[in-house]
């Protein structure tokens, strides 16, 4: 036999196995060596881990799948939770931006409302200020515009319902569709409402501004008006002649008034200023027209007075005697006008007075005009005030032309300085009175 090479390890021998398989007669052999060995147990390693993979995959399977389906399931309820966040948050924001709109849309209407009622007030201000300035009132007010087409336009002219509009139109409006910053919770730009609320504070303060300012421009204007007629009376009271204090109307002095008691209304605090100074107004008018239609003018502006009322010494008899009127001087056929309006009850010759004219003014009030050289005009003609009634002469008991003018208050004369220091007076307060 061939002798086999020996291995050896470390000086030693290795030996190898030998495997013998015996079938009857037939006998085999087979050498085991390392490597065979080797291969032989990853074989069976890798086989037993595969059992094991393939048996832990039979047994847990059910457990993975239905942890991978829970897990799926909750990653879907989270999208849809996450969706109808979303979806809600939008809902919200459209809810807020139709409530807004709503919001803005009623304010609007309140604005415009108010801007209405200022304006017809405006117009109603505006006949009051009017009858003010005939009576010879004077806005004293601080906001009154200097100029006189300013002052006509400053009544309540308030901002068109467009230019509110417009104001709100401005900048831009808040998206339907919240982005990212507003789902984050960030503070959202500035929405219509925002914006709305702010243009509605300007609007309401300038409003505000303007009717206080109506209300304090008519408040001045029935003081005014109050103190006026309060010193024209006073005035008027010192000579004897009286205006009534209240006005009233003609149902209330012709007829009865009566009614059931049912309690007041609401009265507006602008309505009532209103009526005061429509009453005011009433009043000064009143006793202004009262006034005007009283002798309140120098028949003589600028003359000489050669004779005042009183007790004098009797130019022709040389005793003592009462001169029931004031002479002025006056040149031959120079022009007699009446002091005030009224109507002629007596034109031509009558007695001492020579040619004279009495006007009767009313109120128990009338005026002559005496020693006049001609009389021009006839009993019952309407005259009014600076209307020529005659020219100036001698006639009668008198000693060279002169005007011999009488006040006579219910038939008996009084001294016509008082009412004409008292249109002196008046002349303060009622423009184009004093003098003819």
């Amino acid at each position: 036999m061939t002798a086999r090479p020996q291995n050896r390890v470390f000086g030693k021998q290795q030996r190898h196995h030998t495997i013998i398989l015996a079938s009857g007669d037939t006998v085999r052999h087979m050498t085991v060596r390392p490597w065979m060995a080797a291969i032989a147990v990853c074989l069976v390693g890798l086989f037993s881990i595969g059992y094991l993979l393939a048996t832990s995959y039979l047994v847990l399977r059910d457990d993975l799948i239905g942890a991978t389906m829970a897990r799926q399931a909750r990653m879907q309820y989270d999208y849809e939770d996450r969706i109808a966040a979303l979806r809600a948050q939008v809902d919200r924001v459209t809810s807020r931006q139709l409530l807004d709109q709503q919001v803005v849309e009623e304010k609007v209407d309140k604005l415009i409302e108010q801007q209405q009622q200022l304006s017809s007030r405006g117009g109603k201000l505006n006949a009051l200020l009017d009858r003010a300035e005939s009576s010879g009132l004077t806005d004293k007010s601080p906001h009154t515009d200097v100029n006189a087409q300013g002052a006509k336009n400053d009544h309540a002219q308030l901002t068109a319902p467009k230019a509110i509009e417009k104001l709100l139109s401005g900048g831009k409006p808040a998206d339907v569709t919240p982005d990212n910053s507003t789902l984050a919770y960030v503070p959202a730009p500035e929405t219509v409402a925002d914006r709305a609320d702010r243009v509605f504070s300007k609007v309401t303060l300038s409003l505000k501004h303007i009717e206080q300012d109506q209300l304090t421009r008519i408040r001045n204007l029935t003081a005014d008006a109050s103190g006026t007629t309060n010193e024209i009376q006073a005035i008027m009271h010192n000579v004897g002649v009286k205006v009534p204090d209240e006005v009233a109307s003609k149902e209330d002095e012709d007829g009865g008034v009566g009614g059931p008691y049912v309690a007041p209304e609401n009265v507006d605090q602008f309505e009532q200023s209103m009526a005061d100074l429509d009453t005011a107004l009433t009043r000064l008018e009143t006793v202004r027209g009262t006034a005007e239609s009283l002798p309140f003018r120098n028949p003589a502006p600028g003359k000489l007075i050669t004779s005042p009322f009183g007790n004098r010494k009797d130019p022709f008899f040389g005793t003592l005697a009462l001169h029931t009127g004031t002479d002025f001087h006056f040149s031959p056929g120079e022009r007699i006008k009446a002091t005030a309006p009224g109507k002629i009850v007596s034109a031509g010759w009558t007695g001492g007075y020579g040619n004279m004219v009495e006007i009767d003014h009313g109120d128990g009030i009338s005026t002559r005009y005496g020693h006049m050289e001609q009389v021009l005009v006839r009993v019952g003609d309407k005259v009014g005030t600076g209307d020529v009634v005659g020219l100036a002469g001698s006639t009668g008991r008198s000693t060279g032309t002169h005007l011999h003018y009488e006040v006579r208050e219910n038939g008996h004369p009084i001294d016509p300085m008082y009412f004409i220091n008292a249109g002196t007076k008046l002349a303060s307060y009622i423009q184009g009175l004093g003098a003819i």
